[in-house]
């Protein structure tokens, strides 16, 4: 899905929510979770998006929605360098990813376990490359 951005300054909150097909109070409940989605705030408190921000929110809107990542998930994708990306599928995927965060108890588990899952890989992975040192 290629988005159109405008070329002007600040977009309010409703635009952005029109432009990239995230809800309102989705894109609020992003800014807490990530801390790299920081609009401006006018005099009046209106949250103000740059076109960095609505192209930033494309991209978490992708690797939550598309690709499947958790809230975590994509967290550490986005505080990834470009060129460690990986190409294959992500370890970490949450196929009951909704815009609300989770409240039932499968889903919980269902997280945790996933969570754990990757921890283990990285630590497979960490053991791995200490013996490649050695």
């Amino acid at each position: 899905m290629d988005v159109q951005i405008p070329d002007k300054l600040y977009f309010k909150i409703g635009e952005v929510a029109r432009l990239t097909g995230v809800k309102t109070h989705v894109l609020r409940y992003w800014e807490s979770e990530f801390g790299s989605i920081r609009p401006n705030k006018s005099r009046s408190k209106q949250r103000l998006y740059r076109k960095q921000d609505i192209e930033l929110i494309l991209h978490l809107k992708d690797l939550l929605y598309n690709q499947g990542f958790t809230i975590a998930g994509a967290r550490k994708q986005l505080r990834r360098k470009p060129n460690d990306l990986p190409t294959t599928e992500p370890s970490n995927i949450n196929p009951h990813v909704s815009d609300e965060p989770p409240d039932d108890q499968l889903t919980l588990q269902f997280s945790r376990t996933l969570d754990l899952k990757l921890l283990r890989e990285i630590k497979e992975d960490v053991l791995r490359l200490i013996r490649s040192l050695d």
